[in-house]
């Protein structure tokens, strides 16, 4: 059993950055892919980034590929999203995930609350 907790969120004008975390309960923490989703008022949720179990290995939606970065402490139990360059298009709710790797959501197991990312004109 794995339990995420978002973190990070907030109001942030475009062009600028913002870091989410993701901290995670349980011993296992480090045997699971973990993603990031977000979900756009009136959307459905869609696919940000994910990072391997080791770290080894990361993959990015082309939207947000070059401006996002997926890392991951295993000590810590916290997967991060560094997002650089906002853009007004980048406003949502964002969710982590932990799972198996890839890109579709029910390939994920336990998720967390959600964090509003906002970004102004």
């Amino acid at each position: 059993q794995v339990q995420l907790v978002d973190s990070g969120g907030g109001l942030v004008q475009a062009g600028g950055s913002l870091r989410l975390s993701c901290a995670a309960s349980g011993r296992t923490f480090s045997s699971y892919a973990m993603g990031w989703f977000r979900q756009a008022p009136g959307k459905e949720r869609e696919f940000v980034a994910v990072i391997s179990w080791s770290g080894g290995s990361t993959y990015y939606a082309d939207s947000v590929k070059g401006r996002f970065t997926i890392s991951r402490d295993n000590a810590k139990n916290t997967v991060y999203l560094q997002m650089n360059s906002l853009k007004t298009e980048d406003t949502a709710v964002y969710y982590c995930a932990a799972g198996g790797y890839g890109t579709k959501a029910n390939r994920y197991d336990y998720w967390g609350q959600g964090t509003q990312v906002t970004v102004s004109s």
